[in-house]
């Protein structure tokens, strides 16, 4: 009798684990049966995520939103954007709010575990700065002592301001504000003596001061901030969608296929290429779709290279150098695993 009750019990909790993995396991479906991608971002950092004078969304996380809609319907346009403070964006995701989470986040231990939530390919690796005004005359983040300093409140960024601010024996006061725009136009009305967040959103911040040469960065970068999607828990096949779209972005600027020249690829002899494009079937079907969705990708996007250069490259307002994003090729951390 022992023995059935056991078996009773073991077959009842199997049975929850495989109804909750079917529960979770929809993104794809829901995505589909809606017509297009719900995708949290960031409303007011340039060059990441951000509506033009026209209301256009542009930015390398928008992008990176689009790449998915174009691996899931063949169309970069079939998304819809869903501005998020710092404070939203992870319940707002764990609540299927939205699909995905391109919105400059940082992954963490506690992120991916405590909140049930899955991580995908970096899309940018940042570290956490300073910027000042330059009439103060500082010029190491170590005599900020007594600072007040604009923060935005639930980040890692006020974290690590924290933990900064204590090991160096320094007093602060923070000044926590919400939503990143205010923030920016709280330092610039001189609300409080620095700006902290990461060094590419300071970047962005500068860009649109009212006189950009007034303000400066300084020297330390003082965390790591491998920025990246992110998807709930439960789910492998959307993580593995949003994973590999990631990749793809960076697979092609290694391949050397960019948007202009994607067509000619598929007349490509390279065996890789041929897979990753979709002329040699299996990837898409791996994925659960199209067999064309690399190739919609980067037809439509661009690789990531190219979505770099337009939003937050040298020739833009935050004039950001590839660094740690360049490919591993050249240096950089950007790397992806094989398409095969």
């Amino acid at each position: 009798m022992k023995v059935a009750k056991v078996c009773i019990v073991t077959l009842v909790a199997a049975m929850l684990v495989f109804t909750a993995g079917i529960s979770a396991a929809k993104t794809l479906d829901d995505v589909r049966a809606r017509g297009f991608l719900i995708a949290g971002v960031n409303g007011g950092v340039f060059g990441f995520s951000m509506p033009d004078k026209k209301g256009v969304w542009r930015g390398l996380d928008v992008d990176t939103a689009k790449a998915i809609a174009a691996a899931v319907f063949g169309d970069a346009n079939k998304v819809k954007f869903v501005a998020l403070t710092a404070v939203q964006r992870l319940p707002a995701l764990q609540s299927k709010e939205i699909d995905v989470l391109c919105r400059n986040t940082t992954q963490t231990l506690t992120r991916e575990t405590v909140n049930g939530l899955n991580f995908c390919h970096v899309n940018f690796y940042d570290g956490q700065g300073f910027l000042v005004p330059k009439k103060l005359g500082i010029k190491s983040a170590k005599e900020l002592g007594g600072a007040t300093v604009c923060v935005l409140p639930g980040t890692t960024t006020e974290m690590n301001a924290a933990d900064f601010f204590r090991k160096n024996g320094l007093k602060w006061k923070p000044v926590v504000i919400e939503q990143t725009a205010e923030l920016s136009k709280a330092f610039f009305a001189g609300r409080c003596d620095v700006l902290t967040s990461d060094a590419s959103q300071l970047a962005a911040h500068r860009s649109v001061a009212p006189n950009p040469d007034d303000y400066e960065l300084l020297p330390e970068i003082i965390s790591k901030e491998p920025l990246a999607p992110v998807v709930r828990h439960g789910d492998d096949q959307w993580y593995d969608i949003v994973n590999w779209t990631v990749m793809a972005l960076i697979q092609a600027e290694e391949f050397g296929i960019t948007s202009k020249n994607v067509d000619e690829m598929l007349k490509s002899n390279d065996p890789g290429i041929k897979r990753f494009l979709g002329v040699t079937p299996g990837l898409g079907k791996a994925l659960g779709l199209d067999e064309k969705w690399a190739y919609n990708i980067i037809k439509q996007v661009g690789n990531y290279g190219e979505i770099f250069d337009r939003n937050v490259g040298p020739n833009t307002p935050l004039g950001l150098k590839r660094g740690l994003n360049d490919l591993w090729t050249r240096g950089g951390l950007m790397y992806s695993a094989p398409f095969r």
